[in-house]
């Protein structure tokens, strides 16, 4: 869910690896797969030669045989049907790109809400932010207000998951984050 274009995230990473840079890579399907629970994902390294992908595979050995014997397979298999076929895997990526958009556009309403309903801060770094949460700015002190006067639930540090905002409910949210952060 970053920018919802999958070619163009990677980009950074093919480059660095045209350029004969060694890289580890960490990927989870959890959110964009649904597979919360199943910790399906990627460990990818990119080593500078064949003798050292094997010493670095057997690293790799001794640190996850302790973690576990026999992972649930279901979770990644799911992962490679749709990703090994191309019709499953276009659709995936529409949707991707598709639930990107909507958390955007999520970010800028918020943000145009909080400056129409009279916000004296700045909160352009949420509309610079990607993904699926947003550092809002807010402080554990407002964080707790927001949950006690409006209900609305935030970690302390005021990340906010904006998959969670909606075109229902972005006025609302935005008023009530105007309302704790006004001094009122």
């Amino acid at each position: 869910f970053a920018s919802g274009n999958a070619p163009q995230d990677a980009a950074p990473l093919r480059m660095f690896i045209e350029e004969g840079h060694e890289l580890a890579l960490v990927q989870s399907f959890s959110k964009n797969f649904g597979l919360y629970g199943q910790r399906v994902g990627a460990l990818s390294i990119v080593c500078g030669n064949e003798d050292e992908a094997k010493k670095v595979l057997s690293q790799l050995k001794i640190v996850i045989r302790p973690m576990y014997s026999n992972p649930p397979r279901h979770g990644a298999r799911i992962v490679r049907t749709v990703l090994s076929d191309d019709e499953l895997k276009a659709e995936f990526i529409d949707q991707c790109s598709d639930m990107a958009s909507r958390i955007n556009s999520m970010r800028v309403k918020l943000v145009d809400r909080l400056s129409t309903s009279g916000s004296n801060r700045s909160w352009d770094h949420i509309t610079s932010q990607i993904g699926m949460f947003a550092y809002s700015g807010l402080t554990k002190d407002e964080v707790e207000t927001l949950r006690e006067r409006h209900s609305i639930y935030c970690t302390l540090d005021g990340r906010i998951s904006m998959a969670g905002v909606t075109s229902g409910n972005v006025g609302y949210i935005g008023d009530a984050i105007n309302d704790v952060t006004s001094g009122k």
